[in-house]
């Protein structure tokens, strides 16, 4: 069974067939379905649901969509919901390096640097049936980017109990600790528990 992934994001999609492993993942522009939902969600979830019923109108197959983001203790939880869009203004949108330099400069004179991904991520097997799962991964911000690996904060997240930030570890542990990871091994397991055809 093909499994439709509510994403323009290559990145979210490797990580994703690497955690569904044995699953065949498509995203809309592999199909040549034009995908731009308008994320106006208060929340994760909202937005999940939002970027899963829209991609389900159009393949009428089963969809996974996620909306993540960082959370920031100190900024009240910014970037939150708006973390692909933060610092952007009108049609100038930041590249992941700017904003994780923005995001370092609001929280300079802080010592109080608590953060976590958050990621809500939906299985939309029908308009009215899904199931939901959101998940956490709990670090701090570092005062300066490190490691090259993942994407967008990746960099700046510093996990205490690994001693290293996200972009710094292995993919195949990322993926085991992650909040992606968390939430789609559970997703992975609903599938495994149905038939082929739900």
């Amino acid at each position: 069974m093909t499994i439709w992934f509510a994403t323009g994001n290559l990145h979210k999609r490797e990580e994703l067939a690497a955690i569904l492993k044995g699953r065949r993942i498509q995203i809309p522009s592999q199909g040549g379905i034009p995908f731009e939902p308008e994320e106006t969600g208060a929340t994760f979830l909202e937005n999940a649901l939002i970027k899963a019923r829209v991609l389900y109108r159009r393949v009428l197959a089963p969809v996974i969509a996620d909306d993540s983001g960082l959370c920031v203790d100190a900024l009240g939880g910014r970037p939150g919901i708006f973390s692909a869009r933060y610092g952007s203004e009108g049609t100038k949108s930041l590249d992941a390096g700017e904003r994780n330099a923005l995001l370092l400069r609001e929280l300079e004179f802080t010592s109080h640097r608590s953060a976590r991904f958050v990621c809500a991520m939906v299985l939309l097997l029908h308009e009215d049936r899904f199931f939901v799962v959101q998940e956490t991964l709990e670090g701090e911000i570092i005062r300066e980017s490190r490691g090259s690996g993942g994407f967008g904060y990746d960099p700046i997240l510093y996990l205490p109990d690994k001693g290293c930030t996200v972009a710094e570890l292995k993919e195949e542990e990322k993926n085991r600790i992650s909040h992606r990871g968390k939430a789609g091994r559970v997703i992975g397991e609903i599938l495994a528990s149905m038939p082929d055809r739900p």
